[in-house]
């Protein structure tokens, strides 16, 4: 299946790169006039996402700068109901989304039956480790960091292996395993390249548990916490705005989760959806969400980098996918075990 996989998204890449290669250059070469007028034409897109609906405001305000005319009706919901609800919907003949954009891609790759083929117009600049199915794109990419309240913290962690220390018991705050995607990419990431044994030292200093990272981000700000591994673009947005926050990338390697992002087949609006899939995956939609949100990128030659994040020192963490999928189940299991948690 995987083989599969990487051949049907290289045959996708050689496709879109011969379409550029064909058509004369343009804003991003992400939208031609054609499907600009079709976009315009259907004049709204209905986007399922499971990010922070805060995060997605500021890329829908932007992509409007440019197309005003395309009215983005956002329904946000956590990554498990969202899958449940794109099931139910389907299953009844009554999906309404345009777009579904997922944090787990482990999640949507059994939906991919329902997607319709899409690529970008630069699909071949798409780092292949990011990529699950020629049907679903890496919109969104994030990564995870350690965020300290400063009024509380006079000597901050500087890695990972930071957060076990003694000093900090009953400092830091956890996302728990079971939230989704992205917290799975950072424990998969601990136990594999921190040691076996990183989640016991690390449950030793007691943290507190959080359903997501947002609650997790406020209180952070509140100062119920001082110390937590946070996804960047969860508290970047915190600290421009004053809170008194420092966030950092730990030297061992930041565990990178790219989205999952396609277009149903019973799409109503799919012109819609291909030009704002288009314009978030292009260079500029891109350079736009790693300036101004904290994200990464899963283009080979990234525009930019976040605020803090040196190339040079910090190395991206992508899961193997297919240890991904595999041991979700039971290492999931021992980390509730080992942090005592349960549902």
């Amino acid at each position: 299946m995987k083989r599969n996989i990487v051949v049907g998204i290289a045959a996708l890449a050689g496709i879109a790169g011969l379409a550029l290669n064909a058509q004369p250059a343009s804003a991003e070469d992400y939208a031609s006039p054609e499907l600009i007028a079709a976009a315009k034409a259907e004049g709204k897109l209905v986007y399922y996402t499971a990010n922070f609906a805060e995060i997605e405001e500021v890329v829908i305000k932007e992509f409007n700068k440019h197309f005003p005319d395309i009215k983005v009706e956002m329904v946000r919901a956590p990554g498990g109901q969202l899958i449940t609800r794109v099931r139910t919907e389907a299953a009844a003949g009554k999906l309404i989304a345009d777009i579904v954009d997922h944090s787990d891609r482990a999640l949507m790759l059994p939906l991919e039956d329902l997607f319709q083929d899409y690529a970008p117009p630069n699909a071949a600049d798409y780092n292949p480790e990011a990529l699950i199915s020629p049907k679903f794109w890496p919109r969104a990419t994030i990564a995870w960091s350690i965020a300290y309240n400063t009024e509380l913290v006079k000597d901050p962690p500087k890695s990972w292996m930071d957060l076990t220390k003694p000093e900090y018991d009953k400092m830091i705050g956890q996302v728990f395993a079971q939230s989704g995607g992205t917290t799975w990419t950072r424990i998969m990431f601990e136990r594999q390249v921190l040691g076996e044994d990183y989640w016991a030292k690390q449950a030793a200093t007691h943290p507190i548990l959080y359903p997501s990272g947002a609650p997790m981000a406020d209180a952070l700000v509140r100062g119920e916490i001082a110390i937590g591994p946070l996804l960047y673009n969860v508290v970047y947005q915190k600290q421009r705005d004053g809170a008194p926050i420092k966030i950092f990338f730990p030297p061992e390697g930041a565990p990178v989760n790219p989205y999952a992002s396609g277009i149903p087949k019973t799409a109503a609006h799919p012109n819609a959806a291909k030009l704002f899939l288009n314009w978030c995956l292009s260079k500029e939609g891109q350079t736009f969400m790693i300036k101004e949100l904290g994200n990464l990128t899963s283009l080979k030659v990234p525009p930019a980098y976040p605020e803090g994040f040196d190339p040079k020192i910090v190395k991206l963490w992508y899961p193997n996918f297919d240890q991904y999928v595999k041991l979700h189940g039971p290492w999931v299991a021992d980390w509730d075990k080992t942090f005592g948690y349960r549902q």
